[in-house]
């Protein structure tokens, strides 16, 4: 029987070894796994290449786990913000190494890595320091530049429902690059908020299949002072 359901993040998280590429889902604050990026601080792996949309915000989730310097490279598209002082620190103090990609070609290299396309031409960067280095074409009068995919050792997501072969679906803003995060990984690991029994959730509404999908662990919900919701540990 197929069960993908973990009893902890700690038993989700334990596979991850030294050295493995992390694609971590999340538009800034959004979406953000929070828990299993604490819990991969107290995993303790270590140099470890991070592909987030940014670069962490104020000192918690992905700015802890810079700070942890557990980090050695970070690939993303927006490094600097105005609460992104732990990056800052270390980026200055040539402690962490930075790819900086434009946002769509992050979320295109994800997705061609999963769809199995080995490299594909786009115009974004074209004529910048992006593309230094890079092959370019131009294609009926237009230029354009050769991007190849990232992969993942590890997906580290964050979903709404899922069930235990792993289907999942996602709330509203909160599923950004969730979706091709676990497709472009060997392993994807899912924080939901609500594991239902198999064939609850409309097909239909099913974003990323199981197939993409190696643990679920459920983290629970909370109400805030604000009246909305945040996950715990």
């Amino acid at each position: 029987m197929i069960n993908k359901i973990a009893d902890s993040v700690a038993q989700a998280l334990s596979g991850i070894q030294d050295g493995a590429t992390v694609l971590i889902g999340g538009f800034g604050t959004s979406g953000n796994p929070i828990e299993l990026i604490d819990g991969l601080i107290a995993h303790g792996a270590r140099d470890l290449t991070v592909v987030n949309n940014n670069a962490g915000n104020g000192d918690t989730g992905l700015a802890a786990l810079l700070k942890s310097g557990q980090v050695r490279k970070i690939i993303c598209s927006f490094p600097r913000q105005v609460d992104s002082w732990v990056f800052d620190e270390l980026y200055r103090a040539g402690k962490i190494e930075l790819e900086l990609v434009p946002q769509g070609n992050l979320a295109e290299r994800m997705r061609a890595a999963g769809a199995g396309i080995g490299a594909f031409f786009c115009p974004t960067a074209y004529g910048t320091e992006l593309a230094a280095g890079k092959e370019t074409r131009e294609i009926n009068g237009k230029h354009y530049v050769l991007e190849y995919p990232i992969y993942g050792d590890v997906a580290l997501i964050k979903a709404e429902q899922g069930d235990r072969w792993g289907n999942l679906n996602y709330r509203m803003s909160a599923r950004n690059f969730g979706p091709v995060c676990a497709m472009a990984a060997k392993t994807t690991i899912a924080t939901v908020h609500e594991l239902v029994e198999l064939g609850e959730m409309d097909p239909e509404a099913i974003v990323t299949p199981g197939i993409y999908v190696s643990q679920v662990v459920k983290v629970p919900r909370v109400a805030t002072q604000a009246g909305g919701f945040k996950a715990t540990p």
